[in-house]
Parts: C-alpha cells; sequence; structure tokens
C-alpha cells in the first residue's frame, strides 16, 4: 500500500507527486486521461513571477523562477523553458496611467509603452486597436513538456501512474481509506486531490465542501504557422479574475452546487503565445458555469475569440485552428488550497491555483517537507479550513 494517492496528473498533481516521492514517500498517481485534457494541456505556460504582491508571494515566485530555470536539468528533459518579454495590452480608451499604477505594486514594477512602442517591439500588433501596453520581463514553458518530464523523473524516483477516473473516495470512519476507479479500489494511508477544476465536484460525491471554484475557458490552438509572435500578450484589465471574484461571495457561493446554473456572462481576454515549434494558442473566453460537464457551442465561442484577438492581432485572429475547451480551478482568495480537510484529516486539497507556473513547484516542495516532519508556516496559511 503506497503512502500518498495523489488524485490527478496535470501540473499541480504531478509537481506534489514528484516531490513527496522525492521527499521518501511511496506515491500512486491517478490519472484519468493518458493525454491531459485539463487546464494543464490548455494553459499558456506564462510564469508570472514579477507579479508578486505580498511577502508570502515575492517568496513563492522568487522560489517558483529559480526551480523553473534549472528544471530541464534537473528532470533531465528539456521543458522549452525560456524568457521572453509580456506585453499586457491596454484598451483605446483606457486611462494608461491609472492601469499603470495599479501593477506598480507588483515585484517588479512594469514599463509603460505607448502603441508605436509596444508595436516595435511585437510587429503583430495593430497600433489602432490598443492605446499602448505595460511590458514585463516573463517566462514560459510548455506544458506538454513540463508533464511528460515530470511524469518520467516521478517514475524514475519510484512513482506508480495508473489511469483511471476515480468515482469516488472510500471512507471509513474518521479517515478516507482510499479511492474507488474504473480500475478498481485502491488504498494509501494519505489522500490528496489536485484534480484541478474536477476538485469541487469530486468532493461534493463525498459529502465534502471546500472552497474551490471553476470557469470553462476556450482558446484556439494552431499548427505551427510562418508567422512569428515575438512576446506573449495578455490584457492588462484581465476579465477573468473579475469573473472569479464576483461568484465566490456567499450568495453566489450556495448556488455553485445548483447544476445548470450560469453567474455571470461570459468574458473574453484577448491574448496569444506562440510555442517553440511555432504553434500558436490563443483565446481566452471564460464562463462561469455551475455544471463541469456543461455543453457549449464551440462555433459560437469560436467566432467571438477570433472577433476579440483580431482587434489587437489580427494576423494571429485569422490563423487556421482547433477550439479547444477545459476548466480552470480558483479560490476566492485567489491563493491555493493547500492541506487537510476539516473532515478528515487524511484528506488533503493541492488544488485551485491562478499562476501554477510559478507556484505548483515551490509549494509542492514545501508541502512534501510539511507533511514529512518539518512545520512549514506558508503550507499552513494555505489550509483549506481558512475559509471556515
Amino acid at each position: 500500500m503506497p503512502d500518498w494517492i495523489v488524485i490527478g496528473g496535470g501540473i499541480t498533481g504531478l509537481a506534489l507527486s514528484y516531490e513527496l516521492q522525492k521527499a521518501g514517500c511511496s506515491v500512486l498517481l491517478i490519472e484519468q486521461h493518458q493525454q491531459l485534457q485539463g487546464s494543464s494541456s490548455l494553459g499558456y505556460g506564462g510564469i508570472s513571477y514579477w507579479g508578486a504582491t505580498t511577502a508570502i508571494t515575492r517568496i513563492l515566485s522568487e522560489e517558483g523562477i529559480t526551480r523553473q530555470r534549472n528544471l530541464s536539468n534537473e528532470l533531465g528533459m528539456d521543458t522549452e523553458f525560456r524568457e521572453l518579454d509580456l506585453l499586457l495590452t491596454l484598451e483605446p480608451e483606457a486611462d494608461s496611467q491609472a492601469i499603470f499604477a495599479q501593477y506598480t505594486h507588483c515585484a517588479i514594477a512594469p514599463t509603460l509603452l505607448d502603441a508605436k512602442e509596444a508595436h516595435e517591439r511585437e510587429p503583430l500588433l495593430n497600433t489602432q486597436g490598443i492605446s499602448g501596453a505595460l511590458q514585463f520581463p516573463h517566462a514560459h514553458l510548455n506544458l506538454d513538456c513540463f508533464v511528460e518530464a515530470c511524469t518520467i523523473a516521478f517514475q524514475r524516483l519510484g512513482g506508480k501512474v495508473i489511469y483511471a477516473k476515480v468515482e469516488n473516495l472510500l471512507i471509513s470512519g474518521d479517515r478516507i481509506t482510499g479511492v474507488s476507479t474504473t480500475e478498481g479500489n485502491f488504498q494509501a494511508a494519505q489522500v490528496c486531490v489536485c484534480a484541478g477544476g474536477m476538485s469541487r465536484t469530486l468532493l461534493k460525491a463525498s459529502g465534502i465542501n471546500a472552497r474551490i471554484y471553476f470557469t470553462h475557458a476556450e482558446a484556439i490552438e494552431t499548427e505551427p504557422v510562418d508567422l512569428e509572435l515575438r512576446a506573449m500578450v495578455m490584457p492588462a484589465s484581465t476579465k477573468r479574475y473579475s469573473l472569479e471574484a464576483a461568484t465566490t461571495d456567499a450568495e453566489k457561493d450556495r448556488l455553485w452546487d445548483i447544476k445548470g446554473q450560469e453567474l455571470l456572462p461570459p468574458s473574453i481576454d484577448a491574448g496569444a503565445i506562440q510555442f517553440r515549434d511555432r504553434h500558436v494558442r490563443f483565446g481566452q473566453l471564460s464562463r462561469v458555469l455551475t455544471d463541469p460537464y456543461a455543453v457549449i457551442d464551440p462555433v459560437e465561442s469560436e467566432a467571438n475569440i477570433r472577433a476579440s484577438v483580431s482587434q489587437i492581432l489580427p494576423k494571429v485572429g485569422e490563423l487556421k485552428g482547433k477550439w479547444r475547451h477545459c476548466l480552470v480551478a480558483f479560490s476566492n482568495d485567489s491563493l491555493p488550497l493547500i492541506g487537510a480537510v476539516k473532515e478528515y484529516e487524511n484528506l488533503h486539497l493541492f488544488s485551485g491555483f491562478t499562476s501554477p507556473t510559478v507556484y505548483a513547484l515551490p509549494l509542492a516542495q514545501r508541502f512534501a517537507a510539511h507533511v514529512t516532519g518539518k512545520p512549514d508556516e506558508i503550507i499552513q496559511l494555505l489550509s483549506p479550513n481558512r475559509f471556515l
């Protein structure tokens, strides 16, 4: 019997499994899909280490970017890590000074560019569609490469992976004894849920409430193209964050357990990234639907994404590509939920990451140390029970 079962093999689940195994624990990682379908398969892969605004996030951001810069060597495989510019575009009528002021409290302050200067750094930008941009030093990795490299490194250390759908948790008295899956039952001393946007549904099926939520995220992915996008482009005023903040108050929290609810109209944050093999991912449309299995019309979504992206990156908006969809987990204070839940001391959460490429690795390392005898104050502060 393993020491740990980790549910979910995306960025967070793999990072945690790897660090627990490295710390001397035996780990069984259970992932539903052999080819990932969640946010780890559709994220941009940006590493916003510049964005820390508190003492805790500054510590974690410094640890996170240090790990990412050395991760290919550590894992023995290329994660396609690279440093590049991030341009946060400003809408034509935006108050650029006011928006700039909102970012000056970040660990690294941005450079304010006018439309011409932004175009010089990213020639694909439409100067008529923006009033300027905020420029940050940024980093990027290929999430597919990260997942593959981390999986191999985890298995090299003795970790086990099973591809199966977890249907429910096995409970005996005041303890979780394991999980029931489509491939049978598995037992462990400790269980950790790292299922991203499906975490809430999985826990609810066992009568466990956690203040973790999800949006439906949609983007378009192309084949490799001749066009060259030099920078990562995103909006300075991110509508998704406002959407998330507006759907977790006390009034709306109860609606999350009622399927078929759309808590707010969808929003689009026009942005794009080009990967090293030259394929492009652009979007992103976000919906707050309480049913994780809700059916979405891809034709309408793709048209809306293209129209929005074409305003700032016309040539990108015209690229042929495939519409894709996933769930993205979040909490109501933008910090992940890490640690044991109130109901069962051996059932843990490691989910709700707004910036998993920054925080997952350092927090996985800290969590592994914490549960093997070295208490960590940051892990304690991120307990799922902080909202009770």
